[in-house]
């Protein structure tokens, strides 16, 4: 109990400096990552009011352990099976060739010999999983193209720490405490592996199912803690990494009908054990080892950062990535990792080089750490304008095809979709902004990416299927196109448009859809009539009073598709209605728009003024 008010004062302390440097760094553009290694320096080797950092450390490991669970949560084995070009390609050569530069040039430099050159070397080439998915997840690019790219880099390199720890005894110049045959540790990792796959598909869903009918909320919270460190664990005892268990676990449940309801659960704990591991670096950073050894640190650490940056882009380039893509990825993951820091730690005790020079690779990883945010947003200074016009993603159309083809999914088609869901009916999405089918993916929605200007993606798409094609794009151009395209290659689909102004509504009945809104009327009429009720109007009064301001615009619209823009303007409204205003306005009976009857007559005296006409013109 004695050691309770030591704990509950280190806790405050941490959490106080989350709370307070997190918003501050954020604010300024930084990062939470930064904000938090700042104030686990400030509070640690500045402050000295903790001092168990490397403790700290490793209970906050555990949020790179919860973070991986979550993006294999994100990752069905399918879409993991179309990233392993990535995955064994490019990551494959991004640590052989970084681990092999670094190498040679420690080498070379006589600053250590063969066996330490190349632990030093691979291990500078891993990066942090960490650090680049916080900064991919702050900017929602986590499944952008090169947020993609960059993850399967990062996933090899989290594979790469299992034989690069296995390859330290056979370097080691002392003897090893395990003993055991490579032969049979390869056997046990695999048979791991197989255990929790076999369990992931037969054991978890009905586990799951039982705990769900209990209704017990907790016992459901405890199972996935139970389910991510069980699985970690039983990686780490089999030699592999607890980062890689939870990631494998993760990908298991990502088609478990309970994946939505995991993830809820685990972010938490991932949120709040990653501020944690990031403080605990800042904690962890030996202030003495920078004085003493600074001018080779001021040297080391953006030598290093921008070597890997070179290579990483290089390497992009030459597998098909872009060059703004390319700089991205290459100034995302220019850090060390840490998982380098067990394994220059695992070295430093089997005798492959010395403390000292653990702890100088410590605080080297640790300064490279905390200049990720900046190199990541130094990318753009170095990217092609010309580049950014037009993101793409990924054109896969696997399930799509519903009753509605919705083109557009800005904000009025967004309103418009949840009418239609919640009615019950199937709605297929497409939009050509990456940006905006990524984040609408971040609230559940299933939207697929494509042009709705190409013929090829709306028969991808299902439009043979749809009973009604939704055209809710927002330049009036684009839409023009669609609805011209539909209709030569469909003549017999319905369309639905969203129309941009008077004049777009005028084109759009003239090429005849089947149904056009303005897409700001509605909303209008719903505003000018809670107005008049904040006034003191009587509800019912001003529903009429809408009402009737509703089916004047419709029959000035079919005056002004018979005689142009400026018709129709007797049916405005320029002064107040008196002296009835609560009770339905009087008008004029409405001309009939049968042919040959007199309404043209009505309005063929009135003379166009300018100030009426923009008003014609307005929505």
């Amino acid at each position: 109990m004695s050691t309770t008010p030591a704990l509950t004062s280190q806790a405050l302390v941490l959490l106080g400096g989350a709370v307070v440097a997190a918003p501050i760094f954020k604010k300024l553009g930084l990062g939470t990552v930064l904000g938090y290694l700042a104030a686990g320096i400030i509070i640690g080797p500045l402050l000295n009011q903790i001092t168990e950092g490397e403790q700290i450390l490793g209970f906050g490991e555990l949020g790179v352990v919860f973070l991986l669970f979550v993006i294999g949560l994100e990752l069905k084995p399918s879409r993991l099976w179309q990233m392993r070009r990535d995955i064994f390609g490019l990551g494959t050569a991004q640590v052989m060739l970084t681990g092999a530069v670094v190498s040679a040039i420690l080498f070379e430099l006589g600053m250590l010999d063969w066996s330490g050159s190349v632990i030093t070397g691979f291990g500078l080439a891993l990066s942090s999983t960490a650090f680049a998915l916080q900064i991919l997840d702050e900017k929602g690019d986590t499944n952008s193209r090169y947020g993609q790219r960059a993850f399967s880099v990062l996933l090899l390199q989290d594979l790469a720490i299992v034989p690069l720890l296995a390859l330290i005894p056979l370097v080691a110049l002392q003897a090893p405490e395990d003993t055991s045959p490579p032969l049979q540790d390869f056997a046990v990792a695999v048979g791991s592996i197989l255990i929790m796959v076999v369990a992931g598909r037969y054991l978890l869903n009905p586990l799951f199912q039982i705990i769900a009918r209990t209704g017990a909320r907790e016992v459901m919270i405890a199972a996935a803690l139970l389910i991510v460190l069980g699985a970690a664990t039983m990686m780490q005892l089999a030699g592999l990494s607890m980062a890689m268990g939870s990631f494998l676990a993760g990908v298991l449940l990502a088609e478990s009908s309970y994946r939505h309801e995991l993830e809820a659960d685990i972010e938490p704990f991932r949120g709040l054990l990653l501020a944690l591991f990031f403080m605990a670096v800042g904690l962890s950073l030996e202030i003495n080892v920078i004085l003493r050894n600074y001018p080779l640190i001021l040297i080391a650490v953006p030598l290093l950062m921008l070597l890997k940056a070179v290579i990483t882009y290089t390497l992009c380039r030459a597998t098909g990535s872009p060059h703004n893509d390319a700089v991205r990825i290459g100034l995302l993951l220019p850090q060390g990792g840490e998982f380098g820091f067990v394994l220059f730690t695992a070295a430093a005790a089997a005798g492959v080089f010395s403390d000292s020079w653990a702890s100088l690779l410590i605080v080297v990883v640790t300064l490279s750490m905390a200049l990720t945010p900046a190199a990541a947003a130094l990318a753009g200074l170095l990217m092609h304008e010309h580049e950014e016009i037009a993101e793409e993603l990924e054109e896969n159309f696997d399930g799509a095809g519903a009753d509605v083809l919705m083109i557009g999914f800005s904000r009025f088609g967004q309103i418009a979709s949840q009418i239609l869901l919640a009615g019950g009916r199937e709605v297929t999405i497409i939009d050509h902004s990456a940006a905006r089918v990524r984040q609408a993916a971040t609230f559940g929605f299933r939207i697929y990416f494509g042009d709705g200007t190409r013929l090829d993606v709306l028969r991808a798409a299902g439009i043979e299927r749809a009973k009604i094609v939704a055209v809710c794009t927002h330049k009036m151009e684009i839409t023009d196109r669609i609805v011209d395209m539909v209709q030569a290659e469909y003549p017999n689909a319905r369309i639905y448009a969203r129309s941009y102004d008077r004049l777009h509504t005028l084109s759009l009945r003239a090429r005849g859809v089947d149904y056009e809104l303005r897409e700001t009327f509605e909303s209008g009429l719903v505003f000018g009539r809670k107005t008049l009720e904040g006034l003191g109007v009587d509800d019912n009064a001003a529903q009429e009073i809408m009402d009737d301001i509703r089916r004047r615009d419709e029959a000035r619209l079919a005056v002004q598709e018979a005689e142009g823009i400026s018709a129709g303007r007797d049916m405005l409204h320029f002064e107040p209605v008196r002296p009835e205003p609560l009770i339905k306005p009087k008008r004029e009976k409405a001309p009939s728009l049968e042919p040959g009857h007199d309404i043209l007559s009505a309005t063929a005296n009135i003379k166009a003024s300018p100030e009426k006409d923009a008003l014609a013109d307005a929505d």
